[in-house]
């Protein structure tokens, strides 16, 4: 997944505002306690981060 794709799907899913505060602010048990910025400024898998917030947010299936 490129980091374009990653954000694509995050603005689809939640809409570019509350997408670009939830990776701001909102601390994910799936990424270790990070928060969608900190997974990515660490280097985290792409897919792996898109994964977590798919659990945490109950993302259906045909949208993950």
């Amino acid at each position: 997944m490129r980091l374009t794709e990653f954000w694509a799907n995050m603005n689809k899913q939640f809409g570019a505002a509350y997408a670009d505060s939830l990776a701001r602010d909102h601390v994910i048990s799936g990424l270790g306690g990070a928060t969608v910025e900190r997974a990515l400024g660490r280097g985290d898998d792409l897919k792996q981060v898109w994964r977590a917030v798919c659990d945490e947010f109950n993302v259906p299936a045909r949208d993950r």
